[in-house]
């Protein structure tokens, strides 16, 4: 598998995200565990999860992360080179409803129980899942600091964050951000500003719904016809040249296409195998899906 970097760390260029297998629609454990042993087989080592992935309700938090440690462990190969990066700060109080919580006392606390819930010592990559308007967005990244500070975890990550938020991030702590989370797409394509700055920075971007999400992905031939044509072209499908084409941007992308099928992320790998032309590259950029923004 073809290598990225997040800080200091080498991960796969193609992660695996656990929403799907937690969220509403999820598939049986079996099933669950089975698409994770596949990734890892496949040489996936990158594994993004969340506390806030699981049902609404308050005995559900911590769900993905609980299933992933636990493929994990019971996976039979080496899982030495297995990274896997979690996010606190997103609530899932009721069906259908999300909510913030940038309080600094919450978050690390949601930090270790995170730490806990997956085993560790430290964890890998802590990212704040999402700004909360009643906090100041300094004061959350604060905390994350602290957990570094305090070794709790190994790296500090930010999520659905502004280029502002990227550049006062990364001042709060010291320099040390390590990865920006945000929404990227054929189809979704407004974070491209802050992908150029983590690009000039040296940051890792993880594109989360690289596909268009959960309920785009499937069609992403039809609503991104330029990457439906070159896919036919190389004989690949259109969520692997959409990959390639993440992965093309630049040497700091590492997509996180969420699965909950074994099949589905053994596609999506092989997209680290597809080496876009620059033509191709610029004739995709240039595309504009029906559903962009």
């Amino acid at each position: 598998m073809k290598q990225r970097v997040i800080g200091d760390t080498s991960v796969s260029a193609i992660g695996l995200g656990g929403m799907p297998m937690s969220i509403e629609g999820r598939p049986d454990e079996a099933r669950s565990v089975a698409t994770i042993h596949a990734a890892l087989e496949a040489g996936v080592t990158l594994i993004d999860t969340a506390d806030a992935y699981h049902l609404a309700a308050h005995d559900e938090v911590g769900h993905n992360e609980e299933l992933i440690a636990r493929a994990v462990r019971e996976y039979g190969g080496d899982t030495s080179a297995v990274f896997i990066a979690t996010k606190g700060g997103h609530l899932r109080p009721e069906p259908g409803a999300w909510a913030q919580n940038g309080d600094p006392a919450y978050l690390k606390e949601a930090a270790k129980a995170s730490a806990k819930r997956l085993g560790v010592e430290a964890i890998g990559l802590y990212q704040f899942h999402r700004p909360d308007p009643a906090v100041p967005y300094a004061d959350s990244i604060g905390a994350l600091a602290e957990l570094l500070d305090d070794g709790v975890i190994r790296m500090a990550g930010i999520s659905n964050a502004s280029v502002d938020q990227i550049r006062q991030a990364n001042e709060v702590l010291g320099g040390r951000l390590a990865s920006v989370q945000n929404r990227f797409s054929p189809v979704f394509r407004s974070s491209e500003p802050e992908l150029e700055l983590c690009d000039e920075l040296g940051i890792a971007f993880l594109p989360w719904s690289p596909l268009g999400g959960i309920a785009g992905a499937a069609d992403l031939g039809t609503t991104a016809e330029d990457f439906a044509v070159l896919a036919q072209e190389r004989d690949v499908t259109p969520q692997v040249i959409a990959l390639a084409w993440e992965l093309a941007k630049s040497d700091v992308v590492i997509p996180i296409p969420g699965a909950s099928r074994p099949q589905s992320i053994l596609d999506s790998v092989t997209a680290a195998t597809v080496k876009l032309r620059p033509e191709e590259v610029e004739r995709l950029d240039a595309s504009r899906p029906e559903q962009a923004a």
